[in-house]
């Protein structure tokens, strides 16, 4: 008989967050300094302290290879973790393919995502830091949710920011963050001078994530009781990530699974490709392992297949850091794609380097053929997935119907980085038809990128 779930104990948690910045350097990856936003100079620990407490400040330039979790951290990923793995059985003979399929299924946590596994230390850490009030920016609402019930955790006010468009697409996310107690307001907002100076442009602004971080961090900035918190393409935030793939791995060893020979990830900002895929990255890295890993992002906003790796600002208002990524330059404003976790101008430094290196693999795919792969996917196991990492189920079906044709039987890992239970508004636009694709414009690229900081 064909085992079809693997859960851990807690006893197999792991304790510590994987930090791949050690072993970077060994296979010639610099990651070169960020910048501070207005002198353009390396920043300090000093220049974050506004923004970030000291202890992530320091995981964020850390090069130590494993970093101590928390035990009160531990306790509260108890709450979900460890997460299953699963061997998609029934969709692998959906597909009549000779590969086999595994996804990590992140969906069981309380806000149905992957972003805890970070909202939550760094809830941790700005409480043990006495600050007692949270800004952030959310685009699908997965990380504000996220940061909302890690905020109630420890007893911190929560004030989210969220990208218009996915206020208005997604409404039962925003409810659900006000039912943790935050404070949620759609983007660009006039509650600030960077949302004011967006609205006096374009009244009816749809929003972005660079929009929105600059409203979440005008507000940290502003306020003595106030930190800003950010759910991806930072370091650390890749950092607490990595339980996800140190469990994968700890649950493949145990069944005796083939290595992997695909891993699979959807792209953004980076978060949940990161933790999942880093720790097999290093396999390659360090112990001459083979895993092709893919990371997948929207046609509607690629940053790794059609943006430059180039030093960029972190938001539209210039008030974020500037770091080295891949990048459509931060005025890009995207369009109104259903994986709105997915619509970020830039990708994580960590990502884009080992991207440019060409340590990993990147695809970027129309949104009606993901959903059409989610349909697929759910039909045959029951789990209804969100925009955001089917576009990891799509480039996994591909793999697997390319197993197909060739007859050969590679092992296929996916990350189901969240559920799509508040996304049923972009299943019914999707099953009636409503559904477009949209390509960010060639020239469009070309005149954000224009405006890049001169490095």
């Amino acid at each position: 008989m064909t085992l079809t779930k693997v859960v851990l104990s807690e006893r197999d948690m792991p304790t510590h967050w994987y930090n791949i910045n050690a072993d970077l350097p060994a296979a010639g990856v610099e990651l070169p300094p960020v910048l501070h936003p207005i002198t353009l100079q390396p920043v300090g620990p000093a220049d974050l302290a506004p923004l970030f407490p000291m202890a992530l400040i320091m995981q964020e330039v850390s090069t130590e290879r494993y970093i101590e979790i928390p035990d009160e951290v531990q306790e509260l990923y108890k709450l979900w973790r460890p997460t299953p793995l699963y061997r998609a059985v029934r969709w692998e003979e959906a597909l009549d393919t000779p590969a086999k399929i595994y996804f990590k299924y992140e969906g069981t946590s309380p806000a149905g995502s992957h972003k805890p596994n970070t909202a939550i230390p760094q809830a941790y850490y700005n409480k043990q830091a006495g600050v007692t009030r949270l800004t952030t920016e959310t685009g699908a609402g997965q990380w504000g949710s996220a940061l909302s019930f890690a905020c109630q955790a420890f007893g911190i006010e929560c004030k989210v920011y969220m990208v218009r468009v996915s206020y208005d697409q997604k409404p039962y996310r925003r409810s659900l963050m006000q039912t943790w107690g935050a404070t949620v307001v759609p983007s660009p907002s006039p509650q600030t001078a960077a949302g004011r100076a967006i609205l006096a442009q374009d009244p009816n602004s749809s929003g972005s994530l660079g929009i929105a971080i600059s409203e979440a961090v005008e507000e940290a900035v502003t306020r003595e009781d106030t930190n800003y918190s950010l759910g991806s393409v930072l370091n650390h935030v890749l950092l607490h990530q990595t339980v996800v793939g140190q469990e994968v791995m700890k649950q493949m060893e145990l069944i005796g699974a083939d290595w992997p020979d695909v891993v699979i990830g959807c792209v953004g900002g980076g978060s949940n490709f990161g933790g999942f895929a880093f720790p097999f990255l290093r396999e390659n890295l360090v112990n001459g392992r083979r895993s092709r890993i893919i990371a997948v992002e929207p046609l509607a906003a690629p940053s790794i297949t059609r943006g430059v790796y180039a030093y960029d600002y972190g938001d539209t208002a210039k008030m974020a850091p500037v770091a080295k990524m891949h990048t459509l330059g931060h005025d890009f404003i995207p369009a109104p794609i259903h994986a709105g976790g997915l619509r970020y101008h830039g990708m994580a430094p960590q990502v884009s380097a080992v991207a440019n290196a060409g340590l990993i693999e990147a695809q970027a795919v129309p949104q009606r053929a993901i959903f059409e792969a989610a349909m697929s996917f759910t039909r045959a196991e029951g789990i209804l997935p969100a925009p955001e990492p089917s576009h990891a189920i799509l480039a996994a079906m591909n793999e697997a119907l390319a197993c197909k044709e060739s007859g050969e039987s590679k092992t296929i890992v996916f990350n189901l980085c969240g559920h799509g239970h508040f996304d049923l508004g972009s299943y019914d636009a999707f099953l009636q038809g409503r559904l477009e694709d949209y390509e960010y414009p060639a020239e469009a690229i070309e005149r954000s990128l224009a405006n890049l900081p001169r490095v």
